[in-house]
This record gives C-alpha cells, structure tokens and sequence, in this order.
C-alpha cells in the first residue's frame, strides 16, 4: 500500500487553531522562551476558498502504533514516529499536529494524526497505511506523548518508547452481499463465519441502514462508514461518506 509520510517541525509547545483546515501557528515558544521554527511554508493571507481548494485536514481513522526513537549522537533528538489506517486509499499529507500548549503537568505530549481526506465518497476497498513523524528538539519538557485518530487514541509514557493501538475490525471491503447480522442477534446455523457481517465487528460509528430507515444527517464524514442492507437481508452498499 502507498504510505504517506509528513514531516512537522520540532514544536515544545503550540496551540491548534481553529477548524482542521486552518492554518496552524507558525512558531511556538518553548519552555526556556525559545521558538521553534515550522517547516510548513509561512501561511498566506486569507483568499475566498477556490472550488478546486484541497480537503481540509482531518483525523485519520485508527493510529495502530507509537514510537518514540532518541538520537545517540550529538544534541538530543526524539522523533515520535506514527503509523496508522485511513478508512479507505486516496489519504494525502499525514501529518502530526500537536494540541499541547505549554508544558502540561502530566508531561504528556498530544498530538493529533490527520490527513487530507478524499474529496468524495468512497467506496469500501480496505484501509490504506499512513505514516508521519513529528522530531522534538533538546531539552524538552514531555517524558511521553499520546497520539490521537478519529476513534482512539494510543500512548507512550516514556522516552525512549512503543506501544500499539487496538485490532483495526472489518475494513468491508468485502462486505458487499454477505448477510448483516445485528448486535445481539444470532446467524442461521447453516451460516459460515465467511458469510455474515455481525454489526460489532463493524469500525466505530458505523451507520447501518435498513429498508425502510430515513437519514438524519446529510453531513459528509470520511471516516464513516454507511452500510446498507436490503430486504433480504444483504449487504448491498458500503461507503465511506
């Protein structure tokens, strides 16, 4: 699979502004005063949004491992390294955007891993792997961060460090014309695992549509995930929306 990697500079301290597609502060001052530089390009004044503007950042869907690599040589280097599942392929421009301002009192560093989501809906092909980095420079205030995604979040508590998130469930992407079980309902016995799609196995926030079911919400998110079911019982559609 195509892995996208981003490299944000060496922040101790930011705040995240505004939407996920907002221009996110240029410089942040550390702990001893000092501003670290982003190497993202100086953000420029405000233009009436084009129709072919790109996708706005948001969260990816699963972070499934943190690792915190420390330089042996020279000035000290932690770089937090990310690797996570976007809901479908078409993801562009991981990055890791740090929510932390200060220095927090647990001395946990959040971060946020997002990407440009596709500008449409997808149909369900399977997760694609994202990746980024985020380097942190010498005499930094945290001694762990946290990573968070649209579902979950996984943590490292120390520096040097790793830890993996959650099994990621069933990506659909052979859902279609499999039998939709509902939670807490049983399959017919002459069933196969191999045959039904059981409602608990489907990502987090997953919308299941059924004959005769109205939508309340008409709002795009890439990180849901829309099944429907026809009357007998078989899954006939699923797209990330």
């Amino acid at each position: 699979m195509k892995m996208h990697m981003a490299i944000t500079a060496a922040l101790a301290s930011v705040v995240l502004l505004g939407s996920w597609g907002s221009s996110l502060a240029q410089k942040a001052a550390g702990p001893s005063g000092q501003n670290y530089q982003n190497n993202s390009a100086p953000a420029e004044a405000a233009k009436p949004e084009a129709a072919d503007a790109p996708a706005p950042l948001a969260p990816v869907l699963r972070v499934t491992s943190v690792e915190v690599l420390r330089s042996a040589h020279g000035p000290t280097l932690d770089i937090v390294r990310v690797r996570g599942l976007a809901s479908t392929g078409g993801w562009e421009e991981a990055e890791l955007v740090p929510l932390t301002r200060g220095t927090p009192p647990d001395g946990i560093l959040e971060l946020v891993f997002v990407a440009r989501a596709p500008a449409e809906a997808s149909n369900a092909t399977g997760f694609e792997v994202v990746e980024a980095i985020f380097p942190i420079e010498s005499n930094h205030p945290f001694k762990g961060v946290n990573v968070r995604s649209a579902t979950e979040s996984v943590r490292v508590k120390e520096f040097p460090g790793y830890a993996e998130g959650k099994a990621a469930g069933e990506d659909c992407a052979k859902c279609v014309g499999k039998v939709f079980v509902a939670k807490g309902a049983s399959a017919a016995a002459s069933r196969n695992a191999g045959e039904v799609v059981r409602e608990e196995q489907l990502p987090a926030g997953a919308r299941v549509l059924k004959p005769g079911d109205g939508i309340a919400s008409a709002d795009s998110n890439p990180n849901r995930l829309t099944v429907v079911v026809g009357e007998d019982g078989r899954i006939t559609s699923a797209v990330w929306d």
